[in-house]
């Protein structure tokens, strides 16, 4: 809410608010929470009241009757335009070659993620928590259309049919959606539909579903935000302190605004801004400034440090007092149990990874008072309304935002503290007069001063019974959590001390499920260095420690590691019946056994975001560095609606956790970042990306995650390899070092 010295306003949009959102207003702006009220109620306040018009918030139907499926989440490459109007164009029975895909307004109010209660997008959830939602929007408008075509016709609804978009009856009388248009719209929905039975289904699961944006992409015709540009447009880079956790103690500008083009320079709650006319001299601003910076309360250890801290913490020897142990899983009694020579003990070290998103951070923003609008490649709308809206002092359903295709994301797009876009409406409020603004952050910005997957430490010690199965499990995680850096992201994700992000993977394994005895906790330190959720979260880390842990306890039995796993997920009961099935798929495609000329095969096997996936990698070491040639994934994620986009959100998520595997790391000295661009952040080429061969589990379920689900597993498929090869286990990543 904005009250300005001289009258009330109201909020952008010329929609007055009401007395409810002015409470939810105020209690914003005093930093309180409400009792009551949903996220999407506190997010959505101050939203334009908008007349969707007769088929609801999710889909238009041009004259010709074209369908158009408004997607409330981001996409970002991974796809989702293809499934999310294939949802909908099954149950409408519409042409599916005919229909459009477009991002819905940021609206938290209508468009909330059902999984989250606010509008974004992560966590592989836009399907999931889309699934039923669209059915019945679909359903309803195909109802709609039955419904004015009998009216028409003076026939039964029941003896109506649909096909691609063409509605027709026994009789011969057929009408496209076009011609039916006026009169659907007049139909009044009805309260409840029947949905299509999924033996039924016509599209979903077809290879027909491919995805929608191909050709735009394909012509430079999709609209990034590097391709914004506006009358009297500025652009702004923004200097940031070199260690995290700096701050702005002064600075000279003098040399800065005599470079041609800077428009003007002047200080941010992150660094120093140059506002310039165009990217080239607000850079070349920014390496005339002169800052000096206060370091006070910045990270200075290098990484070897930290990590050095992280294993006293695990070890007892070191108890920071900003934080405490917190157990996530214990069962049994732990006492005395680690201490005989019936144990394996091992620990796994992880470093900071960086997202490297091939389309670095930017936004566009306008301000002028209290009216905002962003353009750009919007994931986190909802947080992102609510950090501008702070800014600006306004309702954050009044923070317009029109959202962009984005180029790449891995989590990075929807920061917890929104980060780069908040820069972007700090510089653009300065400005005023609701001029636009394009913030720019290189590839360097974002690599030296952005938000990291975390740092982590794992000490792991399994004792083990008579036939050689896990009888008692210790497990102690020493990781970094972002989601204790803010108020809301702990109300959600915290619970008893214990980030759900720092052991998804492990809390909830089967393998625990199958041990006695478990005592497994879980410290968070503090740190100044902003971390972040990275494509699949917790399980990058998780993952790898818990198989490769597997496969050093089924070496020890002498098992082979497959049919140890398949006893262990036995033993789990239900907890470990779709393990058992991606397992099964995944060995029988890949031809489990050995191989020739020194090529070995690693398993693995891990749950995350609903779904589960298998994989089986070939590996060899070719001079001093691991290659994979080969991965098979098997995949359960309920029902497949879009076969060939799963396909390739495997091979992508394989290649980007192989990636980490083998290249990743960023590494801080004296807490500075040392890796700046791809010159120094090694990624997997092109040459080195092996076959992907996926196979999906035949399902009835509703439809869980695929854009995630994959990376972690490769990253514990290799190492394993790698063990059935040398006898040597991994206990820190990369296995490439620098």
């Amino acid at each position: 809410m904005y009250i300005a010295p001289e009258k009330t306003r109201t909020p952008s949009g010329g929609q007055g608010a009401s007395r409810r959102e002015l409470i939810v207003g105020a209690a914003l702006v005093g930093g309180s929470l409400l009792v009551g009220c949903s996220p999407a109620d506190i997010m959505g306040a101050g939203a334009p009241k908008t007349d969707f018009g007769a088929f609801g918030p999710f889909i238009k139907i041009d004259a010709d009757g074209a369908v158009t499926v408004m997607n409330k989440h981001q996409e970002m490459g991974q796809g989702n335009h293809a499934g999310l109007s294939a949802i909908v164009a099954e149950e409408m029975d519409a042409d599916w070659s005919t229909v459009k895909v477009q991002h819905a307004a940021a609206n938290a109010k209508v468009y909330a993620n059902s999984l989250m209660g606010v509008q974004g997008t992560g966590g592989s959830t836009a399907i999931a928590n889309s699934w039923m939602q669209l059915r019945t929007a679909g359903a309803t408008a195909r109802a709609m259309f039955v419904q004015a075509a009998a009216d028409a016709w003076k026939v039964p609804a029941a003896e109506v049919t649909v096909k691609d978009g063409v509605v027709s009856h026994a009789s011969g009388k057929s009408a496209q959606f076009g011609d039916l248009l006026a009169d659907a719209a007049k139909v009044t929905p009805p309260k409840s539909v029947k949905l299509k039975d999924p033996k039924d289904f016509t599209l979903i699961g077809t290879e027909r579903v491919r995805r929608k944006d191909s050709l735009a992409k394909a012509t430079g015709q999709a609209r990034y935000t590097q391709d914004v540009y506006l009358p009297d447009m500025l652009t702004a880079v923004v200097a940031h302190a070199p260690r995290f956790g700096g701050k702005v103690k002064s600075f000279d500008d003098t040399a800065a605004r005599k470079v041609p083009g800077v428009v003007d320079v002047f200080a941010i709650a992150t660094g120093v801004a140059v506002v310039a006319n165009g990217v080239y001299a607000a850079r070349k601003g920014r390496e005339a400034l002169k800052v000096e910076w206060d370091d006070a309360k910045a990270e200075s250890r290098s990484s070897a440090e930290m990590l050095a801290d992280y294993h006293r913490i695990a070890r007892g020897e070191l108890t920071p007092s900003d934080d405490k142990w917190a157990p996530f899983t214990t069962k049994g009694d732990a006492t005395g149990q680690f201490d005989g020579t019936d144990v394996l003990h091992a620990t796994y070290d992880f470093p900071y990874l960086a997202h490297a998103t091939m389309e670095p951070m930017n936004c566009v923003a306008q301000v002028d008072g209290s009216k905002c609008k962003l353009t750009y490649g919007a994931q986190g709308h909802s947080l992102d309304q609510m950090a501008a809206a702070m800014v600006v002092v306004n309702l954050p359903g009044a923070i317009e935002i029109e959202t962009l295709f984005a180029g790449g994301s891995f989590g990075r797009r929807s920061s917890w503290d929104s980060d780069y876009v908040v820069e972007a409406v700090q510089i653009a409020k300065h400005v005023g007069r609701f001029r636009p603004v394009k913030l720019v952050w290189t590839r360097e910005d974002d690599m030296t001063a952005g938000h990291y997957r975390p740092m982590a430490h794992h000490a792991v010690a399994v004792k083990v019974g008579k036939d050689g199965y896990p009888a008692a499990w210790r497990h102690r995680v020493v990781v970094q959590s972002f989601a204790k850096a803010s108020p809301m992201m702990a109300s959600m994700m915290v619970k008893n001390n214990v980030d759900s992000t720092t052991v998804e993977g492990t809390a909830g394994s089967p393998y625990l499920a199958a041990t006695p005895v478990v005592d497994a906790q879980v410290f968070t330190p503090h740190s100044p260095v902003t971390t972040l959720w990275w494509r699949s979260v917790g399980a990058t880390h998780t993952a790898p420690v818990m198989e490769h842990t597997i496969d050093q306890l089924a070496a020890r039995a002498k098992i082979d590691p497959v049919e140890y796993r398949r006893e262990l997920y036995r033993r789990a009961g239900e907890a470990g019946a779709r393990h058992l099935a991606v397992l099964n798929l995944a060995v029988e495609k890949a031809g489990w056994g050995t191989l020739e000329d020194g090529w070995t095969r690693g398993v693995a096997v891990h749950e995350s975001f609903g779904s589960v996936v298998a994989n089986v990698c070939e590996a060899k070491v070719i001079d001093g560095e691991p290659r994979v040639r080969k991965v098979t994934v098997a995949v359960d994620c309920g029902i497949a609606i879009a076969p060939n986009q799963i396909a390739a959100q495997m091979e992508g998520g394989t290649c980007y956790g192989l990636s980490a595997a083998l290249f990743g790391q960023v590494t801080l000295d004296k807490g500075r970042p040392q890796q700046t661009n791809f010159d120094t952040y090694r990624v997997l080429r092109q040459n080195e990306a092996p076959q992907v061969e996926t196979w999906i589990v035949p399902s009835a379920h509703p439809p869980s995650g695929v854009g995630e689900p994959g990376t972690p597993v490769i990253m514990a498929s290799l190492p394993n390899a790698l063990f059935a090869a040398t006898g040597k286990p991994v206990s820190s990543f990369p296995l490439v070092k620098a």
